[in-house]
């Protein structure tokens, strides 16, 4: 059975592990072809070596979004590769923890590099072959682009930023057919909610947390509607029941 995403050229970023890895695994799985993009090579390797067993033309990229020179070789092997994009899906990103009266500009600016410019920049190369192609274009946010809290001001900026780009983006293109979507997730058991935890010093327990695939469903399940929809703005939170002890306290 022809899936709606056969063929389609799917640019990832972020795609080693958690949200990213979950999204491209289920978009190979519907016969589409990845442009994988990560920044750590032996993950962004294994990965891709796992999807070009169902999708044997899909490539990956090793790139540092916080780099514009990584950013425009990536632009230039996209193009000479595949030759067009279907479906742009920002995932990467990155995250610290620190309160407003004292953490470093520094790490602010570095936020802003990985988790607003780099989209930005990303968005706006590929937006021509975007346009040929009707695409689509997913931005992967956070909870705390809704509503922040204390402890993540230099995060939240950024994610707040990342919402902003998108609502004007999708203003600004919808005429040219082109769909805009932003996922605003909880937490997701990935690798970097592990090491927040770790930062807050709590227990992880991924299994009480929204799961990657769960995430890349709701995505799927989004861009495979027919034309004559768009959906905007998903919010995804965990559900799960208390564990018994928390009931008796």
């Amino acid at each position: 059975m022809i899936s709606k995403f056969t063929n389609k050229i799917v640019v990832v970023t972020g795609a080693s592990s958690g949200i990213g890895k979950a999204i491209a695994l289920e978009m190979a799985a519907q016969d589409a072809v990845l442009c994988l993009v990560g920044r750590a090579l032996e993950p962004l390797l294994a990965i891709a070596h796992t999807i070009q067993q169902t999708s044997p033309r899909s490539k990956s990229y090793q790139v540092d979004l916080a780099q514009d020179e990584d950013i425009q070789k990536l632009i230039v092997s996209i193009g000479q590769d595949f030759g067009q994009v279907d479906i742009l899906i920002h995932n990467a990103g990155i995250f610290s923890m620190g309160a407003i009266a004292t953490t470093p500009v520094a790490e602010f600016d570095q936020q802003y590099r990985t988790n607003v410019r780099a989209p930005y920049l990303l968005t706006q190369a590929l937006l021509p072959m975007l346009k040929i192609q009707h695409g689509q274009i997913v931005f992967i946010n956070s909870s705390v682009g809704l509503r922040a809290s204390a402890n993540v001001g230099h995060y939240a900026a950024t994610k707040h930023a990342l919402k902003a780009i998108a609502d004007s983006l999708r203003e600004e293109v919808n005429i040219d057919q082109i769909r805009v979507i932003s996922v605003f997730p909880g937490r997701t058991a990935t690798p970097m909610q592990a090491k927040i935890h770790e930062m807050e010093g709590k227990i992880y327990h991924p299994e009480r947390l929204i799961q990657p695939e769960d995430v890349a469903s709701v995505v799927i399940n989004a861009l495979s509607l027919p034309p004559t929809t768009e959906v905007t703005d998903i919010s995804i939170r965990p559900f799960t029941k208390p564990l018994l002890s928390e009931n008796l306290k």
